[in-house]
């Protein structure tokens, strides 16, 4: 993100995920203001991930997808997910991501969050 607030926003998040884990009224809030930040600077990608990451925490009271493997995807493997990994790490990995959209492995990664979300 290019918006100075809105990567004040994402540290604010990240840092009361530290604090606090998954508080769902704040974060939700949050998540809700960082995607209008998203929509000014016309990123569909991630209005379409923050979306599905708030309706998620409202429907299961946390972050129920697993964080991305950090292995290397061919087309003889499907995605994995590493489940030893809490939900908290989960969305701090997810929510990171969306500090530098000029990084080709971050769009990748938000599209592989988009698409465990759609189908979760």
């Amino acid at each position: 993100m290019e918006n100075k607030k809105a990567i004040k926003l994402i540290d604010k998040i990240l840092k009361d995920l530290d604090e606090t884990g998954i508080n769902t009224g704040v974060l939700i809030d949050d998540i809700k203001e960082l995607r209008t930040y998203a929509l000014e600077e016309q990123v569909p990608l991630l209005v379409k991930v923050l979306r599905y990451t708030y309706e998620h925490i409202e429907e299961n009271n946390s972050f129920n997808i697993p964080i991305l493997s950090d292995e290397p995807i061919d087309s003889d493997n499907p995605i994995e997910e590493n489940e030893d990994v809490s939900p908290v790490e989960s969305l701090k990995y997810l929510i990171a991501l969306t500090k530098n959209l000029n990084n080709k492995v971050n769009i990748s990664d938000l599209k592989e969050y988009r698409d465990l979300l759609m189908s979760s």
